[in-house]
């Protein structure tokens, strides 16, 4: 059996915050971001890990960043406005309703949006992975704040290799040769 803050590819669910088009020209290093995060979405189709995308106000916000749009698949996607995803209409009752107990979160802004939302999902009794090189904030300082009260609460931190990896669980198989190129 394995240690229970280790993902599985069985019980997790990929959730993309609020990665939205408005934020491309204040976030620092948002060509890596968008990396990061359109490898973790295309593991999680290899892997069939579950995704879920939300976006805040998308009418004065807008849509999800073209480069995570285009290789999303099959997602559920969450409009919003209150900060947190879980207070989206259907959200909560989709997430517990894909029978998935870890949930794996990335996106901006850290200390708001994403943050909010971890503390939610911990306090629903879900295990919260959050992939610290796929999370953004405008300023540094508001990350670092933001990963370190959420690391506080309970969250597990990770990146993506880790994540990616630990779904895996091992070497030698088409499917780890595949992730493996993705992250080269």
């Amino acid at each position: 059996m394995r240690h229970p803050r280790i993902l599985s590819g069985q019980e997790a669910a990929l959730l993309v915050i609020d990665v939205q088009e408005s934020f491309r020209k204040v976030l620092p290093d948002v060509a890596n971001l968008t990396r990061n995060i359109s490898i973790l979405v295309e593991a999680s189709k290899l892997l069939a890990v579950p995704v879920l995308v939300t976006e805040q106000y998308p009418h004065g916000l807008g849509r999800t960043m073209a480069e995570i749009a285009a290789c999303l698949g099959e997602h559920r996607l969450f409009e919003k406005l209150h900060f947190s995803c879980c207070q989206a209409e259907g959200f909560t009752d989709a997430i517990k309703g894909s029978g998935r107990r870890q949930i794996i979160a990335c996106g901006i802004e850290a200390h708001v949006c994403v943050s909010q939302t971890v503390h939610d999902l911990i306090q629903q009794g879900f295990t919260v992975h959050i992939v610290t090189d796929a999370i953004s904030s405008r300023l540094p300082r508001n990350k670092e704040i933001g990963i370190e009260k959420m690391v506080g609460s309970g969250a597990v931190p990770s990146s993506v290799e880790m994540a990616l990896f630990e779904m895996l669980g091992q070497s030698g198989t088409e499917t780890f040769r595949t992730v493996q190129r993705l992250i080269k």
